[in-house]
């Protein structure tokens, strides 16, 4: 166990009709020094906080992600975001592209649970990544560039399929993730799940919490250009002009739950593919965003992140200097513990030195 401990505790307050999501905290991002952005995974709004002390964020707006993008299926259901990243006046965000498995539930009799275990589903919202202007705490469906006037901003996504988009069309060829998808296995059974987006220039980066491949996780690296107003697909990058890149990342049998840039660095929020509840790792990917493609990664390890009995899991982190002062991350918690939740709207998130 790493001897660099907690430094505080910050407070998020949401409104109270978000009472149940607050515990379903799945992405965060620090902007402007004062704006906490935050997705959930079981909604399609995205949340945001304004700092209002070194410990507290509250005043909480809500913007729907269908009012900017035009969203596959109604917006009742849920986009899963994942990730959510900031470049060039764009908030970014990805859904989990994942499979998922119904659960059996304690008051059904097991007949009815062994078809809810067998029944996987597949939600078009769950494939979307996508961009949306923001300008001073502000989100905009376009909007001119604020240093370059003839510059035009504006909200998109990546191209969207039947059943996925071109991302998932492309992987499903893919030597080593191909089969996950072919065969429609859910994320939290070691099938492909997208839980991290990270961002320097052009360059996209994708975070895997699964499949882990003997132990070896993995990241992807993607560019995108637009190709009708509103949509954007893949570039060719790459010595091979593929649509995308390959990383294997040794995170102790761990898959990614978030990733985060800290100058030419990736932090790694590692955690486990499977429903588990640890452990949970902090890395330093050190010159990460200017690595070659196809090569085997040991990243820094950092510091464990604890975790509860079926509670406190750890799904997001963002940088936290320009509050803390110090080098610091945030972090939020899915299914958080019961001694987190502040009165209907509030929950405590934690932050961690980063020595």
């Amino acid at each position: 166990m790493s001897n660099l401990q907690m430094l505080n505790q910050v407070l998020l307050t949401f409104v109270d009709n978000f009472k149940e999501h607050r515990q379903e905290l799945s992405a965060v991002l620090l902007t402007h020094q004062k704006y906490l952005w935050l997705g959930s995974d079981e909604s399609s709004t995205i949340e945001r906080l304004s700092l209002v002390d070194a410990d507290k964020f509250t005043n909480h707006q809500q913007f729907r992600v269908a009012e900017f993008i035009s969203l596959p299926a109604p917006e009742d259901q849920e986009i899963d975001i994942e990730g959510l990243a900031y470049s060039d006046y764009y908030l970014w965000f990805v859904g989990s592209h994942s499979y998922k498995r119904k659960k059996p539930k304690s008051d059904k009799n097991d007949t009815k649970n062994l078809k809810r275990l067998a029944k996987v589903e597949s939600e078009p919202n769950r494939y979307v990544l996508g961009r949306i202007p923001l300008i001073d705490g502000k989100l905009f469906s376009s909007c001119p560039h604020p240093q370059k006037p003839d510059v035009q901003l504006n909200a998109a996504k990546l191209e969207v399929t039947t059943q996925s988009n071109l991302l998932m069309a492309a992987l499903a060829e893919d030597s080593h993730l191909g089969s996950f998808i072919k065969a429609a296995i859910p994320g939290k059974d070691n099938g492909f799940d997208i839980e991290g987006i990270a961002i320097v220039g052009n360059r996209i980066f994708l975070g895997l919490r699964g499949p882990v491949l003997r132990g070896w996780a993995v990241m992807l690296e993607i560019e995108l250009e637009d190709s009708t107003p509103g949509l954007m697909k893949l570039k060719q990058i790459g010595e091979a002009q593929e649509v995308y890149k390959k990383y294997f990342i040794s995170l102790n049998g761990l898959g990614i739950r978030d990733l985060c840039v800290d100058g030419q660095d990736l932090l790694i929020l590692a955690g486990p593919t499977m429903d588990l509840d640890g452990p949970v790792q902090l890395y330093r990917w050190k010159n990460g965003v200017n690595l070659q493609e196809n090569v085997f990664i040991n990243p820094d390890f950092i510091r464990d992140i604890p975790y509860g009995n079926r509670e406190d899991h750890a799904e997001g982190i963002t940088l936290f200097q320009e509050i803390a002062g110090i080098p610091s991350v945030l972090v939020v918690y899915d299914s958080p513990a019961k001694t987190r939740l502040v009165g209907d709207g509030g929950v405590i998130a934690d932050v961690f030195g980063l020595g």
